[in-house]
């Protein structure tokens, strides 16, 4: 089998050792990446790659390099080998967004030198799949080198024309459209950008675990070029020091002919990590949860009540528990309430007693600067207590040191049999799939922040999204719904933002528990009984299959996700009303379904005038969904039996 990858491979490539530019093509021939090693800049020896799409520029000649203390190793090197191979297999993560994923790519390692002493060595792999381009660099065992200390990537992303992009520069920021020149230093990633009506690309990073995090500016005098940069704390620049051999994230450039369709393939970021690191997995368990705002014994009992009534799996307790989070003498081992934010009473370890005999998993927020110190300490104290997970709260980012923490943190939690979620700058690239017990981030523009819009919810969609899950902290009830979009809108979220870990009651407060008391997000809204609740009630948090039918950046999103036989449709838009066509294409051919339908009708005299149809359906319906300003429609499909006497889509 190894022998007929290396054959497979090489057909792949264009051109042998010793000619000017060695190609490497996708699996499906569309994308091609030429790499090369020539003058450039005015230097010799400059490695260097481009990329093009079905026979269209996307990335000019753009250069390739680390720096090592001061010491280029960017110029001045020789091809000396190269290594061709292809690969395709389909594996099964442990939760996602599809139950199984395919594998596919066709690689060349390419192994550089320097043409003058000392003479040290580079290795650039690359892969390309159908879904895009990625690679990495690998520093080999070599003499002199023992030990690295990365100063700079001279890593470029030379775009063929001052092509429109997205950029956002930090995790709960706004989003902004400008042409490439026009990026500012300390770009995130993913980084969309339209190349063509039927072209859009997307620059991403994979597989951070133990190196500094990169991101984007323009490179100097190149208006269409951006460079990666290793990022300390506040964009200032960073470095990385390590042993040999060292291999540095993987650098990726994702193409499709719409941004729907990146979205759909965000599942490159995960085939780029490393399988499954843990022997049993089944503890870690996707679902949905609110928050218990009150921070107190009873608001706790509630909330858990309320769970198991709703289809909910967790509770968590937010910030305040265990005193002021932002106070480093706060110890995170023993509740002692903030009185700005509860007067309890608050007896934890009740709660979750409590919450076990129901079934119902607690989940519990530990800043930062407690988990610093004290994670060692309190991993096993929370288990004993029978807490689920946990919630890091504004963890630092950017250095090598805070990436090696947060990783090793993920790492010891899931020895200790505690899921996590990570909160604030802190961006996935893939790591879920290694530690599945690293469930999503909440640090994106959701509803806790108030200077949101609906389109940035559908910039944040198609671009963010790219990278794994995240947390968009839904609001059913809280005032903000009215004042920017509405409730059959909120219903879709949660299928269009993937999140194993489902918030959707932020700022809601079940009956039976007190009135919170202070703290961030003010008064707290009353959970009512409003009949389509049942969607929450039904939904999953994760999928066997997903598609993105129809979608544009900012604007709208009408997304499909399969659940075993049934399927969930969200449509999100933003602006004027207007009606979308919802084809039901992806149902079983042959077969009937009922559509529940929920969507907003301003004329009703309820509490969220939201109008539940139900109706049935088949593959070739196409539903009709006429969403009043702002708003959005949920649908769940269910297969039809013979007691089902719904009426007919007209």
């Amino acid at each position: 089998m190894k022998q007929f990858a290396r054959v497979f491979a090489g057909a792949a490539l264009a051109a042998s050792l010793g000619a000017a530019a060695v190609e490497l093509k996708s699996p499906d021939g569309k994308l091609v990446v030429t790499c090369e090693v020539k003058a450039l800049a005015g230097a010799q020896g400059v490695p260097c790659y481009r990329v093009d799409y079905k026979g269209r520029a996307v990335l000019a000649d753009s250069r390739l390099g680390l720096e090592l203390a001061g010491a280029p190793l960017n110029a001045g090197l020789k091809l000396v080998g190269t290594d061709p191979t292809a690969h395709d297999e389909t594996w099964k993560p442990v939760y996602g967004e599809r139950s199984s994923i395919r594998d596919h790519y066709n690689q060349l390692v390419m192994k550089l030198e320097e043409t003058a002493a000392p003479k040290r060595q580079l290795v650039v792999t690359f892969r390309a799949y159908d879904e895009g381009v990625a690679f990495c660099y690998t520093l080999p065992k070599q003499s002199g080198l023992d030990s690295i200390c990365i100063t700079r990537e001279t890593t470029q992303f030379h775009f063929a024309g001052d092509f429109q992009a997205w950029p956002t520069y930090r995790a709960q920021a706004h989003y902004e459209q400008v042409p490439v020149s026009k990026i500012k230093p300390g770009c995130e990633r993913p980084l969309v950008v339209q190349a063509a009506d039927d072209l859009f690309v997307a620059i991403a990073e994979a597989k951070l675990v133990d190196y500094a995090r990169m991101k984007l500016r323009l490179a100097k005098d190149a208006p269409t070029t951006l460079e990666a940069f290793l990022d300390a704390e506040r964009n200032k620049e960073g470095e990385v020091i390590g042993a040999a051999p060292l291999t540095t994230p993987w650098r990726v450039l994702m193409a499709a002919e719409s941004p729907g369709r990146l979205l759909e393939n965000n599942y490159l970021i995960l085939n780029l990590n490393d399988p499954c690191a843990l022997a049993d997995t089944a503890w870690i368990k996707p679902g949905k949860v609110i928050r218990e705002v009150t921070l107190t014994t009873t608001g706790g009992k509630a909330c858990v009540d309320f769970a198991v009534k709703r289809g909910l799996q967790y509770i968590e307790f937010d910030a305040g528990w265990y005193g002021f989070e932002y106070d480093p003498k706060s110890d995170a081992s023993a509740v002692n309430l903030d009185p700005k934010r509860s007067k309890g009473p608050l007896d934890l370890e009740a709660v979750c007693r409590y919450a076990k005999s129901k079934g119902i998993g607690v989940l519990l927020y530990v800043n930062h600067l407690a988990l610093e110190k004290q994670i060692d300490q309190v991993l096993p104290l929370y288990k004993r207590w029978g807490v689920a997970g946990i919630k890091f709260g504004f963890v630092n980012v950017g250095s090598q040191k805070w990436t090696s923490w947060m990783s090793e943190g993920i790492r010891k939690c899931a020895q200790a049999g505690l899921m996590v979620d990570a909160h604030d700058e802190y961006r996935p690239t893939g790591y879920t799939r290694t530690y599945p017990n690293f469930m999503t981030c909440e640090g994106i523009l959701g509803d806790e922040e108030k200077k949101r819009s609906n389109e940035q919810t559908l910039l944040t969609l198609f671009a963010r999204f790219i990278a794994g899950p995240a947390d968009n902290t839904v609001c059913y009830y809280d005032n903000r719904v009215n004042e920017l979009c509405s409730h059959a809108y909120q219903l879709a979220k949660p299928v269009c933002l993937y999140s194993p870990w489902q918030f959707l009651f932020w700022y809601d407060r079940p009956a039976g528990a007190p009135a919170k008391v202070g703290g961030a997000g003010g008064a707290v809204t009353q959970i009512g009984d409003d009949p389509e609740l049942e969607f929450y009630n039904a939904m999953p948090t994760v999928w066997d299959e997903s598609k993105v039918l129809s979608g544009k950046l900012g604007d709208h999103v009408i997304m499909a996700r399969r659940s075993g036989a049934e399927w969930f449709v969200g449509v999100m838009h933003a602006g004027a009303p207007r009606t979308f066509a919802v084809p039901l294409q992806f149902l079983e051919p042959g077969k009937s379904y009922v559509a529940h339908i929920y969507s907003d009708d301003p004329t009703l005299t309820t509490r969220t005038k939201v109008k539940i149809e139900r109706v049935r359906v088949t593959a070739a319906t196409t539903l009709q969904a006429a969403l009043i300003k702002n708003g959005g429609c949920a649908v769940r499909l269910v297969p039809a039996t013979a007691a089902d006497k719904f009426p007919d889509y007209r």
